[in-house]
């Protein structure tokens, strides 16, 4: 992929990894690394959005080359890797190469596509590496897309049902905040598209009429990224406050172009790593999650 050589780049700094459970997930998944500076115990996941089989939304840039959003989500996710690793967090990272989370049984795939238990597999793979990593902290980074080409902003989703809902929108305001301010800084004159609840935002798959796990994604209403469980159908929702921030539209030539830079992903992942940094506040005085 286009992005593969700014990919190799970042991991060079990726010395100490240790995979979290390599025989719950794919190879390069759910890796942990500890800091470069200082120590503040505190454990932050990140997950890239989409990846391997799925490739997510698909938008272009202003000259018309493709942006897969699974290749947009990886570096920003390393990118910020480095960052909060510098700031004294351990951090784990959901993937770090162009691949799903889950590692992959007959039931996943349909050739060259991820089966719709595929699909819900692979994104509860990535609660259950936050939650195994005993995460203090789950930030997801996705982008959106729109039938319109018109349609851009930053968007910055939560879930309200969980016992730490408030520590939950407190991250959400502060990725929001922190994210639209490193954009804007540059003059890119993003929209501020605010913080919602993910009851708004919670995608389904496949058609709801055919029944089964479709019907059970369509009456779920939350990300299973942040979302409760629900008996028959999610049992290992994340067990931290997370939220997830979609920076920019893909569908919009001009932000699709911000997408694909190298140096704007890299302006994405700082107000990431200041919003956790914000959250848990200054360093000689945190030692625990909010």
């Amino acid at each position: 992929m286009w992005i593969g050589g700014r990919v190799a780049r970042l991991l060079g700094g990726g010395a100490g990894a240790s995979a979290v459970d390599p025989s719950m997930f794919a190879a390069g998944s759910c890796l942990r690394y500890p800091p470069t500076t200082g120590d503040r115990h505190l454990t932050v996941f990140v997950d890239a959005g989409h990846g391997g089989l799925d490739p997510g939304g698909v938008g272009t840039t202003e000259s018309g080359r493709p942006v897969p959003e699974s290749g947009v989500n990886l570096p920003i996710e390393l990118d910020a890797l480095a960052g909060l690793r510098a700031q004294g967090f351990t951090v784990v990272v959901s993937r770090t190469t162009d691949s799903t989370v889950l590692l992959l049984g007959p039931a996943d795939t349909d050739g060259q596509l991820l089966t719709l238990q595929g699909i819900h597999d692979d994104v509860a793979a990535r609660a259950d590496c936050a939650n195994l990593a005993k995460a203090d902290l789950l930030v997801g980074i996705s982008m959106d897309t729109a039938a319109s080409a018109g349609a851009g902003g930053s968007l910055t989703t939560y879930d309200t049902a969980r016992p730490f809902a408030p520590s939950s929108l407190r991250l959400a305001d502060l990725l929001q905040h922190d994210v639209l301010a490193a954009m804007n800084a540059q003059g890119w004159a993003i929209p501020d598209r605010g913080v919602v609840s993910d009851a708004t935002e919670g995608s389904t798959s496949g058609n709801p009429a055919d029944g089964g796990l479709a019907a059970q994604a369509s009456a779920y209403h939350h990300l299973l990224l942040l979302g409760p469980a629900a008996p028959g159908y999610f049992t290992t929702p994340s067990q931290m406050p997370g939220a997830l921030i979609e920076p920019l539209f893909l569908t919009d030539p001009f932000e699709g172009t911000i997408a694909a830079s190298g140096p704007d992903q890299a302006v994405i992942a700082q107000g990431i790593v200041t919003a956790v940094g914000d959250y848990f506040g200054p360093q000689s005085t945190t030692t625990t999650s909010s």
